[in-house]
């Protein structure tokens, strides 16, 4: 399979983005750090959200820092209220570990703490406040194997969450916020050394189908994903809304 490194990239200076504070999770990783420059480039603010700890002197694409812990996803309310777009790109992959603690780890990283900052966003959205955008990271692991179980069922957990809420929402909700969801193929980082693209050819793919207004942002070698992915999200759709019983 040829590689996608030898594609055309679009190109990075796009005003769609210039003056907007973006919110990053999973900043410091090969993807993370892509978006962020690609962002910067655009003429955007990048606010970098950290596990760890922030640097004392914020230097590269990264204006500001704000560290944050999963499971404490209620204390990043204040930072998320001065955000255009929030990119949860944060996750772990324990590889082939399938013990209790690793499965748990991948479940509350991968999946939980996504799905509890988009609740947030929800929430503070009803009130014309924070981000007006969330673009979520779920991986092309939703819909086919991952070589790694623990990976592969909480990407698949959160990727049919976020695709309930996409189906379910009134149109009010859809006007106060729009979810982006980014499946992604393998590429080049400290997890995944050997994988076929680069991340800053990714990041500059994501940035340029979201400029077109995409919802389902896909970027993968695989021919495959780009047919399955659509039919997979219809899919859920149809089932989610076929069965939605809103309260009175």
């Amino acid at each position: 399979m040829p590689q996608a490194d030898g594609m055309p990239q679009p190109p990075k200076g796009m005003s769609k983005w210039n003056g907007l504070r973006i919110g990053i999770t999973g900043v410091r990783g090969s993807l993370g750090q892509a978006m962020a420059r690609r962002f910067q480039e655009a003429g955007a603010e990048v606010i970098g959200l950290t596990h760890g700890t922030p640097p004392c002197h914020p230097e590269g694409p990264i204006k500001d820092w704000v560290n944050w812990s999963c499971g404490q996803e209620q204390q990043l309310k204040p930072s998320l209220c001065n955000l255009n777009i929030l990119v949860l790109n944060h996750g772990i992959n324990p590889q082939g570990d399938q013990s209790i603690d690793a499965l748990d780890k991948a479940l509350e990283v991968n999946a939980l703490s996504t799905w509890r900052l988009l609740q947030i966003c929800e929430q503070l959205a009803k009130n014309g406040i924070g981000p007006r955008e969330v673009w979520i990271n779920t991986s092309e692991a939703e819909i086919q194997p991952a070589v790694s179980p623990g990976y592969e069922v909480s990407k698949r957990l959160i990727g049919q969450l976020v695709s309930i809420r996409g189906a379910v929402r009134s149109e009010r909700e859809r006007s106060q916020l729009t979810l982006r969801k980014l499946v992604l193929g393998p590429f080049r980082s400290t997890l995944n050394p050997i994988g076929i693209m680069n991340a800053d050819f990714v990041a500059g793919q994501i940035l340029f189908q979201a400029g077109l207004g995409a919802r389902l942002i896909v970027v993968t070698p695989n021919p495959l994903t780009f047919l399955l992915m659509p039919l997979s999200e219809l899919g859920r759709r149809l089932y989610s809304r076929g069965l939605n019983r809103r309260d009175p």
